[in-house]
């Protein structure tokens, strides 16, 4: 039997402590290091963190200890929605020290060829400098708009048009921050959140957009995004916060590629903060039961749709759930594409990779 690979689990947050424990419960897979960022977290034992048993790693602040370890690669699961440079500089410390990277922070990365040139420069240098391989994935960017839609296009023998949609109630989505400061939720529309200036949408999700051209072996031309947001009527009250009434209580936004002067590949995410706001909008069809978390609508529900029109058309739903939670459910499925990907990454030749470099990658054990 091949050595199991030895992996540092990088951060205990929304995604990382499912990925803390996908790393434990993995057959081919030790953890060997945990990163943390709270002092109050350093020098308890990983399991401790998900309620098992004692793994005998204990978490730790210092980071280069831990970059100093004999491990095979880095899950890097901290925030990088607003701190994309320190991010950015923490996968390079890991990736010049030898290891391999696996990670959720820099959404953009799915598809390195998007990215900015100079950052993409500085990642390459420290996969030289340490003959690694880093890989950015997760549900949304990830999974359900890139090998999703791309393995069902393998079904037609003409598209004329592909759709991926996230539509999802953010209700149970737990960070705040991000839900009311970057996402705009409960603010006035004269509230400019950092999702909807000029450019973020096509740094954030253009990448998807370039990926899935160059899937089916096209070039884009161009991307034109677009967006809406819904003033709720009422004061919604939900499990990470309150949405008071007359603010954006929903909202719905769109990447449009063109080839060939038409727009054919579109990116779209629909997101409330209240099941029934803009019935109007396209709707999530559930069939795994929620527990009434006592909100009301503001339950976490969600879905993933892929649309492909062509011959044959195509309509697939994704449904992931945790505990009765979509949101919990996505989350789950963000660590478990990255932490059942390290074999792959780790065997992978040295440099940026994207789901068109990586085989299959499935559930083990």
């Amino acid at each position: 039997m091949p050595a199991k690979r030895k992996v540092i689990q990088w951060a205990t947050g929304a995604v990382g402590l499912h990925g803390l424990k996908a790393i434990v419960e993995h057959p081919d897979l030790e953890l060997v290091g945990l990163v943390v960022h709270d002092l109050a977290k350093a020098g308890q034992d990983a399991g401790a963190f998900f309620g098992g048993p004692p793994t005998g790693v204990v978490a730790t602040t210092d980071v280069n200890a831990a970059l100093n370890l004999d491990a095979d690669v880095v899950s890097y699961m901290a925030t990088g929605d607003i701190r994309m440079g320190e991010a950015i500089d923490d996968m390079c410390a890991a990736l010049a020290h030898g290891k391999n990277v696996v990670a959720s922070a820099v959404v953009p990365l799915v598809y390195p060829a998007a990215f900015p040139p100079d950052l993409v420069a500085r990642l390459e240098k420290a996969c030289r400098e340490g003959s690694t391989s880093c890989f950015t994935s997760g549900i949304d960017p990830g999974f359900a708009n890139d090998v999703l839609p791309l393995a069902l296009s393998g079904l037609c023998r003409r598209i004329d048009t592909i759709r991926v949609q996230e539509i999802f109630n953010y209700a149970t989505y737990p960070q705040p921050a991000a839900t009311f400061d970057l996402l705009g939720m409960g603010h006035p529309l004269d509230y400019e959140p950092l999702i909807f200036q000029p450019g973020m949408l096509s740094f954030a999700w253009g990448p998807v957009v370039h990926q899935l051209a160059a899937g089916v072996g096209l070039e884009l031309e161009s991307i034109r995004a677009s967006h809406e947001r819904l003033i709720t009527d009422r004061k919604i009250s939900t499990p990470v916060g309150v949405v008071e009434a007359g603010t954006v209580g929903a909202f719905r936004w769109q990447l449009a590629g063109a080839v060939g002067g038409e727009e054919r590949i579109f990116v779209e995410h629909i997101t409330r903060m209240h099941d029934d706001l803009a019935p109007e909008w396209p709707q999530p069809r559930i069939h795994i039961s929620l527990e009434d978390r006592g909100f009301g609508g503001a339950s976490g529900q969600g879905q993933y749709r892929v649309l492909i029109e062509g011959s044959p058309t195509i309509h697939c739903d994704l449904e992931v759930a945790q505990d009765h939670d979509h949101d919990q459910g996505a989350r789950v499925a963000t660590a478990s594409r990255l932490i059942n990907a390290v074999v792959a990454v780790c065997d992978a030749p040295p440099g940026l990779l994207s789901a068109l470099e990586l085989p299959l990658i499935t559930g083990r054990g």
